[in-house]
């Protein structure tokens, strides 16, 4: 599975940065490293969408800290399962 988060710049002014930090911990939390690769992507044209996050084919819109986890959970846990 490959995660993409948006840095362009309005992804960036709404923290994408804290969004792939926090990508990061839960992929470790989770032992999810052999099988979730994360990476950063620039503009994936839903800027007026919030953080834009890529998983395989799929964009999520408007990822934010307080939706982070339920994100988390939907898009890589339930998935690598």
């Amino acid at each position: 599975m490959v995660v993409s988060v948006c840095i362009g710049s309005s992804c960036h002014l709404k923290g994408s940065y804290d969004i792939i930090n926090t990508f990061k911990e839960l992929i470790e939390k989770n032992q999810l490293q052999d099988k979730v690769e994360l990476s950063a992507a620039f503009c994936l044209g839903k800027c007026m969408d919030g953080v834009t996050v890529k998983v395989d084919d799929e964009l999520v819109l408007g990822v934010n800290r307080e939706n982070m986890h339920e994100v988390f959970q939907k898009y890589v846990l339930d998935a690598c399962r």
